[in-house]
């Protein structure tokens, strides 16, 4: 991902030196755009007016004029009527199938609901497919858990009262928690005496029984039980992704969790002509694989194998040199699953007169243990594969960055890109470590919105002090920090709806899409 960033960079930049003093192309371009408002995103974000290209690659950015000497007899000439050309967009971080199975299915589009409606919203979807009765799962995607009007909290009881046999499976938007109702709880095998998985968990009340609501690990419990799509499906749902991506200019994207399935969903929309983007794989590895760290590797090395089409060029293609790994969870409440330095805050007053203080819960233990995280990164960095670490609270980012250090003190020449996602929440005396271990942290605007789920939500449950430091892009960058950026898609709809800039310290404020 990065490394595209930077061939582009090259290759934008020096079509642009070239404007200057050309004794003209030995080779005419295929093709030319003129007329336009051409914006290279070079150092000094300039304008142009005219963009040639030949054999897939930029050979001339500037004006009109200069852009005439590479027109021959069989270039085709484009008009841009002074719409805006730029260079297509790097998406640094998402899951695009479930992002196709977004739109595709039935979705609850992060919109703020209460509790009645995103129960008439499903049982719509319940009605709209009577010919799956009584058996067929029901998935709902893009459940804004987090924002529910009147913090309404969701249950298996409530799902049960909806007029279905069907098992039920809700999905929230952050991807991080799951309901289920009690016909799904009981096909996935999941009761009072259910252990939570490393890194998950399984809610239950206070008489012991499970409520519905599933976290991180413990959702695989469930995915376990649901009958696996087609492959024909996988492919609709990744083609569906592609289509909505082109909509957007995104030429490139990071699959940030790759399985099996979405590798092949992938391979499968190649095969059928439909890869419109060079597509990157990070293979997603779970906390029980870093006992052996070197059949870890071989188990991403297998698919690189499978996948891997070797150096990126201008025709999309598919790479497999990364692998993620899941830290924690989510800082947001009522998960509060990122891993925390220091506790969460809790309210000690009441609703009408909060009093909040530090409580007792750091949120879980960072999902991969020291000692296994460090030697599955040194193992992989020894094979030339580059982390993906999700790490959303201060504790998970600095187990990462500790990663990291081992891995620059192991290997200090190795090109390893390695990167921490979200760093929602970074202890300060953690800021310049990422300039020093060269550790790229990759980031969502949509984070940094004002709404129940970011920004507003947390004030309280972190605590004044953290607060200031949430959504730290400002301080990183001030720091030295290489920054990447990446929709988190579908956390929000494919294709996205603005963009965002930074404003003042760890802040952001909306503007208009450049697109």
């Amino acid at each position: 991902m990065i490394r595209t960033l930077t061939a582009c960079a090259v290759i934008l930049a020096a079509a642009t030196a070239g404007i200057a003093g050309a004794a003209g192309p030995r080779t005419f371009a295929d093709r030319v755009y003129e007329n336009g408002y051409v914006y290279t995103v070079d150092a000094h974000d300039s304008v142009q007016q005219a963009l040639a290209v030949r054999a897939g690659m930029i050979v001339y950015v500037g004006n009109d004029a200069g852009v005439r000497q590479w027109i021959g007899p069989h270039t085709v000439i484009e008009d841009l009527h002074g719409r805006m050309m730029m260079p297509g967009l790097v998406d640094g971080h998402m899951h695009p199938l479930a992002g196709g199975y977004s739109l595709l299915g039935c979705d609850l589009k992060y919109e703020r609901l209460t509790r009645q409606q995103v129960l008439d919203r499903i049982q719509k979807c319940l009605d709209d497919s009577r010919d799956q009765e009584p058996d067929g799962w029901l998935q709902v995607r893009n459940w804004f858990q987090e924002a529910m009007i009147g913090g309404d909290v969701m249950s298996a009881a409530m799902l049960d009262g909806l007029h279905t046999r069907r098992p039920i499976f809700v999905r929230s938007s952050f991807g991080h928690t799951a309901l289920l109702n009690s016909r799904a709880l009981a096909l996935a095998h999941i009761s009072a005496e259910t252990p939570n998985i490393a890194g998950g968990a399984v809610v239950k009340d206070a008489s012991g029984q499970p409520t519905g609501l599933l976290e991180d690990a413990d959702i695989t419990l469930a995915q376990r039980a649901i009958p696996a799509p087609t492959a024909a499906e996988d492919v609709r749902a990744a083609e569906s992704a592609l289509a909505a991506m082109r909509a957007q200019g995104i030429t490139t994207f990071f699959d940030a969790a790759a399985t099996p399935q979405t590798m092949a969903a992938f391979a499968g929309a190649e095969k059928a002509g439909q890869l419109t983007a060079r597509a990157h794989f990070a293979v997603l590895v779970q906390p029980p694989q870093a006992v052996d760290p070197q059949k870890a590797v071989d188990y991403i090395r297998h698919f690189a194998g499978l996948y891997d089409q070797g150096p990126v060029g201008p025709r999309p293609s598919m790479t497999v040199r990364n692998y993620k790994m899941f830290l924690d969870g989510v800082i947001t409440a009522p998960a509060l699953t990122g891993a925390m330095l220091e506790p969460y805050f809790v309210n000690t007053g009441t609703s009408q007169q909060p009093h909040w203080v530090p409580g007792t819960n750091r949120g879980p233990a960072v999902y991969f243990p020291p000692a296994a995280l460090r030697g599955l990164v040194l193992a992989a960095s020894a094979a030339g594969l580059d982390p993906h670490m999700h790490a959303d609270g201060d504790g998970a980012v600095h187990a990462a960055l500790d990663a990291i250090q081992a891995l620059r003190q192991t290997y200090p020449k190795a090109d390893i890109r390695a990167a921490v996602a979200h760093d929602e929440i970074v202890d300060p005396r953690d800021f310049p470590r990422y300039a020093q271990v060269q550790a790229i942290p990759v980031l969502s605007f949509q984070w940094e919105k004002p709404a129940p789920d970011t920004v507003d939500g947390e004030k309280d449950y972190l605590g004044p002090t953290r607060y200031r430091y949430i959504e730290p892009a400002a301080f990183l960058l001030d720091a030295g920090a290489r920054i990447a950026y990446g929709s988190c898609a579908p956390s929000r709809r494919i294709p996205p709806t603005s963009c965002t800039r930074t404003a003042g310290r760890g802040r952001s404020r909306p503007v208009s899409s450049p697109i």
